[in-house]
């Protein structure tokens, strides 16, 4: 495990990502670096193959014993459920889903899809977006909603949203290429639970690659 000294910048996480998306990933050794939260909002744990990266402001040594403690592979600890669930207890955060972790490189030009940006905070999708993000900008297409902005670290994050009406029509993966789009230069980050299948089928299917998972504390 590598433990961060408390100079470290916040920028460190920002930086690992930046790399990741280059496809420039933590060596896989099995280890865990502890970095600093880039802001207030936002802690949790980041999993590679064969490396974890946890961001938190608690004391790293904390971290190590934690992770020590568990009867489990040691390559799983960051995930593992006692932790998480120590993580919280620690913090008074709270967590939702392990989510898969996937990033896009931007598409030149507009998207080929036309849409019309809007402000909608009572939509759902645009109310919890504006919990997790920063600079919040929704756009709306016909039988959906597209949500761009800044997450962990400042990157660029998106998520999509298509009404059951509209459905099994591609609309999804339209939707997420679309942010590719509307990027602006920069890579695009998307989370998607495991478990959402069609969900993960529409990113792929929009270029969006995996590169690990995420567990996101939220602040009360």
């Amino acid at each position: 495990m590598t433990d961060t000294p408390a100079d470290r910048p916040r920028d460190a996480l920002r930086d690992i990502l930046d790399a990741a998306a280059r496809g420039d990933f933590p060596a896989a050794d099995g280890g865990t670096t502890v970095v600093p939260q880039p802001s207030g909002r936002d802690a949790g744990v980041l999993a590679f193959t064969a490396h974890s990266v946890v961001f938190t402001d608690e004391d790293p040594a904390w971290v190590r014993r934690t992770l020590a403690s568990l009867d489990c592979d040691a390559l799983a600890a960051t995930l593992h459920a006692r932790f998480l669930a120590a993580f919280m207890d620690r913090t008074g955060r709270r967590t939702d889903t392990i989510d898969v972790m996937t990033v896009a490189d931007p598409l030149p030009e507009g998207p080929p899809l036309a849409l019309e940006e809007i402000d909608d905070p009572g939509h759902p999708r645009v109310a919890s977006a504006r919990g997790r993000r920063d600079d919040v900008r929704v756009w709306a297409a016909d039988g959906g909603v597209l949500v761009l902005g800044r997450g962990i670290a400042g990157r660029l994050e998106v998520a999509v949203e298509v009404a059951e009406e509209a459905r099994h029509r591609g609309l999804g993966r339209r939707l997420a290429l679309a942010a590719r789009h509307l990027a602006g230069g920069e890579p695009v980050w998307a989370q998607v639970s495991p478990g959402n299948a069609r969900s993960l089928r529409a990113f792929q299917a929009a270029g969006y690659r995996p590169v690990g998972s995420e567990a996101l504390f939220l602040a009360p």
